[in-house]
């Protein structure tokens, strides 16, 4: 059996079409976002709603816990499913959540989602004042119980104080080089060399407004930026986070960037003139096109073994050393 196919992060509007795609993309597992702004019991009723797909479709999805649950969903030809927040709303003001989350399957939480949280600074923000109180013993109490800390929409300060603070690697699940492409959501060389240094995992965005020329980015362009921050940070701590945000109305644009922190619009830098979401490159367009990937890797002069890596296998391990309770 080939390598695993892990993504880093999807945001779909999920229904039997694009699971079945995963399917036919032999994509074994995928972290995705299943709250964003949303309080404790409104994450809750969105598990509800993963479940009632996994009780619909259970030849195709299953929810994922361990690295053992990808090679149970490969065994038995499924993609499993991994729970992440793209915000600590889902804790409210109680560290006690952390724990109950992560009961309930949640793998991932970013502390921040572009704005200040109660955490740490988003990448928004003026002014970057690192992790809070509360922020670094929610670190803790994260590194405790197996819930990954994700920093993927957070500032190069709060970014690198939770890498120094976390006694676990941790994740910018779907983010790529600010040196390739200044989006205010891209990570420096420091981050990334720190990240890497530390055995963390940096997933690298499709999402056109990450992408050096946007929609029109080539794959080799895509590729050979793979190859580049592979040399830099270690080829075993990068994979592939597309920020797939597949068949989803630009009215979740609204949700995703305003929540309900402003009566204002705020559509994210990139996106002012053009609200919504923007097309994704013609080589990638639906989770059936990751075979893409592993040809361009290829035309980059990386090993197999490292492509591999990329294309799963350093998402697998990174999962299977990160979702447990701390030894």
């Amino acid at each position: 059996m080939q390598q695993p196919i892990i993504d880093g992060l999807q945001y779909a509007n999920w229904s039997e079409k694009v699971f079945r795609q995963m399917r036919e993309g032999g994509v074994d597992a995928v972290h995705v976002t299943i709250t964003y702004h949303e309080t404790f019991r409104e994450t809750v009723l969105n598990i509800e709603k993963w479940n009632r797909w996994f009780e619909q479709f259970p030849d195709l999805i299953m929810q994922g816990r361990t690295a053992a649950d990808i090679d149970r969903a490969r065994e038995t030809g499924r993609t499993a499913i991994f729970f992440g927040s793209q915000n600590p709303s889902c804790i409210e003001d109680d560290i006690g959540l952390i724990e109950i989350l992560h009961t309930l399957g949640l793998r991932f939480m970013q502390l921040t989602y572009n704005n200040q949280s109660l955490l740490a600074t988003g990448c928004y923000e003026d002014d970057d004042t690192g992790l809070t109180r509360m922020g670094r013993q929610v670190v803790a109490e994260m590194n405790r119980v197996g819930l990954v800390v994700d920093m993927s929409h957070s500032g190069e300060r709060s970014t690198l104080e939770a890498i120094e603070h976390s006694s676990r690697p941790i994740a910018i699940t779907h983010a790529n080089p600010h040196t390739w492409h200044p989006a205010l959501r891209n990570k420096s060389d420091t981050v990334l060399r720190a990240l890497g240094d530390t055995g963390g995992m940096l997933g690298f965005s499709i999402y056109p407004h990450h992408l050096q020329n946007g929609s029109d980015c080539t794959l080799q362009s895509f590729c050979d930026m793979i190859a580049r921050t592979a040399d830099l940070m270690g080829p075993q701590n990068v994979g592939i986070g597309t920020d797939l945000c597949q068949d989803q109305p630009d009215s979740i644009v609204e949700w995703m960037r305003v929540g309900r922190w402003t009566k204002e619009i705020d559509y994210g830098e990139g996106s002012a003139a053009k609200p919504g979401f923007p097309p994704m490159p013609d080589w990638f367009q639906d989770n059936r096109d990751f075979g893409a990937i592993t040809q361009g890797l290829r035309s980059t002069g990386l090993s197999e073994g490292d492509i591999a890596g990329i294309m799963g296998n350093n998402w697998y391990r990174f999962f299977a050393e990160s979702f447990g309770p701390k030894g």
